[in-house]
């Protein structure tokens, strides 16, 4: 008998491990498809502005079906835990940030954390560590999402839906760039990475 996954390990399954940036992830999500009374997006009727790289953007990417190669998730990296949701047809957004539950486990965790990552932790370290992140984990996961995540009804201006571009061939490494991605090197087309190449001549001085 085939037993269907919950969509938080469907989370787990995508991004390879369960942690607390999955799991505030997971609760944003949660939060964007309830403000909305939305599924999942099948195409890009939803679109989220996501202000960092962190774990919790894989758990957004499953649960609300905004996704980097789809192009209704834009990553503005600003190192902010802060989430603005928008439904095309309603001109609707939303910004969802996370509420901070300050206390002492929060206040341990970040010196074990770098203690356990530099191979500094004893056996007794390591196993609080392991046992402060999976109570906070669960903590997160169980929540009313009222105290996990703030909601605010804002005004924004949508970005344009996703377009495809031609192709046009870079000249001097030969591989294929988007056209507007495309650069002007000695009056030739370049990517961006072939076109930021810049030798004053200066190495051998």
């Amino acid at each position: 008998m085939c037993i269907k996954k919950t969509q938080w390990e469907k989370s787990v399954d995508f991004h390879g491990h369960a942690c607390i940036g999955l799991a505030l992830g997971y609760r944003v999500a949660e939060a964007a498809l309830r403000a909305f009374g939305q599924k999942r997006a099948e195409d890009e009727e939803m679109v989220a502005i996501v202000e960092n790289d962190s774990c919790a953007v894989d758990a957004i990417q499953v649960i609300t079906g905004c996704t980097v190669g789809k192009g209704n998730m834009i990553l503005r990296d600003f190192g902010k835990q802060a989430y603005t949701f928008a439904l095309r047809d309603l001109n609707k957004a939303i910004r969802i940030t996370i509420i901070s539950h300050a206390g002492e486990k929060h206040e341990a965790l970040p010196a074990l954390r770098q203690k356990v990552l530099a191979g500094d932790a004893s056996a007794e370290e390591k196993d609080l560590f392991q046992k402060i992140n999976d109570e906070l984990l669960k903590d997160y996961l169980t929540r009313p999402l009222e105290e996990v995540c703030k909601v605010a009804e804002i005004d924004y201006d949508l970005p344009q839906k996703a377009r495809i571009f031609p192709s046009v061939t870079c000249s001097c490494c030969d591989e294929k760039v988007m056209e507007p991605r495309a650069r002007l090197k000695s009056g030739k087309p370049a990517c961006i990475p072939c076109a930021e190449k810049y030798d004053r001549g200066w190495g051998n001085i």
